[in-house]
């Protein structure tokens, strides 16, 4: 079943700051591997512009956006976790 261009009605929009480049790219390429569940039902789009991390959301009914953004804040939280807990002096 396709789904109609103008069904993608449930949008909301992330914007973190990290502070620096470095951090925010982390991040992305972190959660950028873990692609959507159902592509089908919600889309995501992220960058990296000025140390922060930009996330679009966009699906087809509010529950699918937000089992996607709360799945995703929780990936967030535990990247951003680690940064603080291990990136201080750290080599990369």
């Amino acid at each position: 079943m396709a789904i109609a261009p103008n069904a993608w009605e449930f949008i909301c929009d992330l914007e973190v700051d990290f502070g620096s480049e470095e951090n925010a790219s982390i991040v992305y390429a972190t959660i950028a591997v873990d692609k959507e569940l159902q592509p089908d039902k919600v889309k995501r789009q992220m960058s990296v512009s000025d140390g922060k991390l930009s996330v679009h959301f966009e699906a087809v009914e509010a529950r699918f956006l937000r089992a996607s953004y709360s799945a995703f804040v929780d990936v967030l939280i535990l990247a951003t976790k680690t940064i603080e807990e291990f990136g201080k002096g750290m080599e990369l």
